[in-house]
């Protein structure tokens, strides 16, 4: 029996977001909406999606000793989430500059922060974490030893799901733990080496299955997601929920930790990641990113 249905490590930031009519270009200053600060970072992003929906759910993470801090564990705390796992201090905050445009399209710089000092000695010191829980997700705004850690850690029978984002190469070992990995077309890129993918992304499902992962998502925007696992070799695509996107912040997190919670209830691949796609497109049509995460009343409802 499991504690958790979840467990997230990962990144907690403050969003600092501002609404701009265009992104500037390099040497250009815009002027944009008053400033908003949301809780915010990949990882606390997706233990407050899970929790929404009725996963139970645990975050590991590190934040600073700071109103920052405060914020987020508020956040995680309200949406339910165990915060047993995360630690405090050693660093302020991790802090994310947003700026977003009329179509709902974001650009996002991070400042680590806290987040940089998730240490692989945190990681093993949360065993008893990955020992109650049915299913681990990582990304990569932490550091990369740490999600290494991650996998050395993980027991006989836990899932592990991956999206390597912010992307960059990944360890053999790290790749044959994931299942699924979910890349978008970028992340995809960086993975497979930084060359050029062809215009099949069919094809670039395969590229990925044959780097070692037991199965992989690639996320296409508007045009859904393909699905496709190393033992059948299938390349299956989900299509995509149409509706009108205000902002995109958060959206890739609510859909990694749908699909995560769905699989460790014993859901397909397929099927996972279809409800995580009407979880995504709640998403987009609010502003924010924790706060724009539906319930599973409201996803029913779409």
């Amino acid at each position: 029996m499991y504690d958790y249905d979840l467990l997230v490590v990962g990144s907690a930031n403050a969003d600092l977001v501002i609404g701009v009519e265009r992104r500037p270009g390099a040497g250009e200053t815009v002027l944009g909406s008053d400033l908003a600060v949301h809780p915010g970072g990949k990882g606390a992003n997706q233990a407050v999606a899970a929790a929404r929906l009725g996963a139970r759910t645990a975050l590991l993470a590190r934040v600073g000793d700071d109103a920052n801090g405060r914020l987020l564990l508020e956040s995680q705390q309200g949406a339910g989430v165990d915060t047993v796992g995360v630690l405090v201090g050693g660093a302020p905050t991790g802090v994310a500059l947003i700026t977003v445009d009329p179509s709902g399209d974001n650009s996002i710089v991070v400042s680590p922060g806290a987040n940089g000092r998730l240490t692989p000695e945190d990681v093993r010191a949360a065993g008893s974490l990955f020992h109650a829980s049915r299913v681990v997700s990582a990304q990569l705004e932490i550091p990369l030893e740490s999600v290494v850690e991650v996998v050395r850690q993980l027991p006989s029978g836990t899932r592990f799901v991956l999206n390597p984002s912010p992307p960059q190469a990944l360890p053999a070992e790290v790749l044959a733990a994931c299942d699924p990995l979910i890349v978008n077309e970028h992340e995809a890129r960086v993975i497979l080496g930084g060359g050029s993918l062809g215009d099949d992304p069919t094809e670039w499902v395969r590229e990925l299955l044959a780097s070692g992962p037991k199965s992989v998502v690639v996320t296409l925007g508007s045009e859904g997601a393909l699905v496709a696992s190393a033992s059948s070799g299938e390349v299956v695509r989900v299509p995509s929920v149409k509706v009108d996107a205000v902002d995109t912040t958060g959206a890739g997190d609510s859909f990694t930790a749908a699909l995560a919670w769905k699989l460790g209830a014993g859901s397909s691949l397929a099927e996972a990641a279809a409800y995580a796609a009407r979880v995504g497109a709640v998403a987009v049509t609010r502003r924010g990113a924790q706060e724009s995460f539906p319930t599973a009343e409201e996803v029913d409802a779409l």
